[in-house]
């Protein structure tokens, strides 16, 4: 108990109290990296939105390398005013190869920087195997990788029909016919997949082929043998010109005749 007359002594502050933010060096350390790394990613982003305003390293021409077949010069200067922007450094690859693909014969495009100040540009063409029928009558283009592709054409080239995505498909069993249809000097100048995937042909002499479906017990390549195994004996045996011929009988054929075929 406190003596009567006599005041008690405030106490003392501790040397802790009496610290503030600029009496600990660990603290100002870490506060200036960190306004050092924030001045530094602000004069990066500044140097880099200058080089895009200003006239360093600009884009004075496109290469094409290797020849061109379908793709025109207009058509490749139109794509470069389209897409090409900014200088050397940052001009945008995939936009412009993204506007180079979009030409009509275009399947692949590689964009590359080619130094001082111009690009490189390769474009893979498509190479056109066949036209594709759509449903509503329309007509697109299949390239030899069995893909469709919109484009105009005017060479002579087979038609292929089916389902939607069997283009590759219709492709590989063209290859597999033509190969057998040319021990009788024929070609197949239309390809048909049904819907229930049923195999039609129409040669170059207008007789069309019902091959049906494929079946394990009676695939369409045995039935496509026996066709060109029987057609040189048809003119010859039944003195017709036949219209139409369907292999999907089992040991035989039903045929559908048309003219009376012409003495040699």
């Amino acid at each position: 108990m406190a003596r009567p007359g006599k005041a008690s002594r405030p106490s003392r502050p501790t040397k802790a109290a009496t610290e503030g933010f600029w009496d600990k060096p660990a603290l100002l350390d870490f506060a200036a990296d960190l306004v050092f790394i924030a001045a530094s990613a602000g004069l990066v982003y500044a140097a880099a939105m200058g080089m895009q305003r200003l006239p360093f390293f600009p884009l004075r021409e496109v290469v094409v390398a290797g020849n061109l077949d379908q793709v025109t010069r207009t058509q490749i200067e139109y794509a470069t005013r389209s897409a090409v922007s900014g200088n050397f450094f940052t001009v945008d690859l995939d936009a412009v190869r993204g506007s180079f693909e979009k030409l009509p014969w275009v399947r692949h495009a590689d964009v590359r920087r080619r130094w001082p100040a111009g690009l490189l540009l390769t474009i893979e063409e498509h190479s056109a195997v066949a036209r594709w029928r759509q449903a509503g009558g329309d007509y697109k283009l299949v390239n030899s990788f069995g893909e469709v592709f919109v484009a105009a054409s005017e060479a002579r080239l087979p038609t292929f029909s089916g389902p939607e995505g069997s283009a590759a498909e219709v492709l590989e069993r063209h290859r597999e016919f033509s190969q057998a249809l040319a021990a009788i000097g024929r070609t197949a100048v239309a390809v048909d997949l049904s819907q229930r995937e049923a195999w039609q042909l129409r040669l170059d002499d207008g007789l069309t082929v019902n091959l049906g479906r494929d079946e394990e017990r009676h695939p369409v390549s045995e039935r496509m043998r026996r066709f060109v195994a029987a057609y040189p004996l048809i003119g010859e045996r039944l003195h017709v010109r036949p219209a139409a011929l369907d292999m999907r009988y089992p040991s035989g054929f039903a045929l559908r005749a048309g003219s009376a075929a012409q003495p040699s």
